[in-house]
This record gives C-alpha cells, structure tokens and sequence, in this order.
C-alpha cells in the first residue's frame, strides 16, 4: 500500500476527530457529529475535485475515507477526554494534515493537465476548505479569514513543491520536504504569535 496514501487517510481521521470534537463541544447529536466529521475530513478534496472535473470525487470510490471518518465518531465519543488532553497533538496531526493535502491536491490538479498556478490554488483548496466548512456550521470564524497563519503556509508549501518538481528533485523529497515546511513554519507561528497584519489604507 503507498504511504502517500496511508498518511492521507490518516489525515482523514485526524480531520475528521477535529470536527466531531467541534461537534461534540457544540453539543451537536450524532447525525450532526458525522455530518461535521464528514465535512472537515473531505470537503477540501471534494470541492477541488468538482472544480477540476473529477467525477465521482475520491471518497466516493473509496470507502475507506468513510470508514475513518466512523472511526472518527467512535474515537470521540469513547475516548473524549483523553482527545482532548491530546489537543497539541492533534494540531501536529491537523498541520501534518494540511501539508499533505496541499501536496494530493497539486499532484491530482495537474495530473489533469492544469496550469501549477491553479494546482497551487487546488492544493491550497484542498487542505483548508474542510476546516472551513467545519467552522462555519459550527458558528465559529473560520481559520482562514484570521490573522493566524494557516492557508498562506499551504501557499509556501505548494510552491515550494512545484519548484522542487520543475528543479526534477527526486520524487520522495519533493514531497517531504514542502510537508516539513508547512509544519515547521505552522507550528513556529502558532508557538511564536506570528500573525499576518492587515491595515487597510484610511482616508
């Protein structure tokens, strides 16, 4: 089995733990617990596959992605406060998460013969949309429109990934090392309080 895809579906479940913790801390009942689980771990890669043609969307072909997200439910329900004394390392798996799914949606977006800068902008969608849609339906302001540094570390990332694979880096490093680089740069923001300013201009 690739390991690629083993860390993706473990991406999946960790995805999927953050939105039924958020349900959980919503009180949401447990149609509402696997609908944010569900949301989290593959509204990303279902957005950016509607967008770039790829139909039926992964997880719709595979049932393992479901199968972590059910997994998910149980893990929370069963074992929530030991979930939540691991909240630091959750955030490692979620930014884990993030790097890797920036990487599956560039190499998926141009398998499809689309331009890197739209790949990029498909990594981007692919890692940070979930979260979104999480937050959003659980009434909270979603990552991505926050000072906190999130989507622009998968901007780096993809980048860094393209310009690995235009330089012909060898394959496995071309995907670890832009990982690295969310993970290192996320959690030195988040230890660090690096937020990205924005002032807009006054009269």
């Amino acid at each position: 089995m690739n390991l690629l895809y083993i860390i993706d579906l473990l991406g999946t479940l960790v995805f999927a733990i953050s939105g039924v913790l958020a349900a959980v801390e919503h009180k949401f009942d447990i149609v509402g617990a696997f609908i944010l689980g569900l949301v989290t771990a593959i509204g990303g890669g279902t957005l950016r596959d509607l967008l770039i043609g790829a139909t039926p969307v992964g997880w719709m072909t595979d049932l393992n992605y479901l199968i972590c997200i059910v997994c998910s439910i149980a893990l929370c329900f069963f074992m929530k406060g030991f979930l939540k004394k691991m909240r630091k390392g959750l955030f490692l798996f979620d930014t884990i998460g993030i790097g890797i799914f920036t990487i599956l949606g560039i190499q998926k977006t141009l398998s499809f013969g689309l331009n890197p800068i739209i790949a990029i902008l498909m990594g981007i969608v692919s890692a940070v949309f979930g979260g979104v849609i999480r937050d959003v339906l659980s009434n909270e302001i979603p990552l991505i429109f926050r000072k906190e540094i999130y989507a622009s570390v998968c901007l780096l990332g993809g980048v860094f990934y393209w310009l690995l694979t235009y330089l012909g880096c060898n394959y496995e490093l071309s995907i670890v090392l832009p990982i690295l680089l969310v993970v290192v740069i996320r959690v030195a923001a988040v230890k660090n309080d690096w937020q990205i300013p924005f002032r807009p201009l006054q009269n």
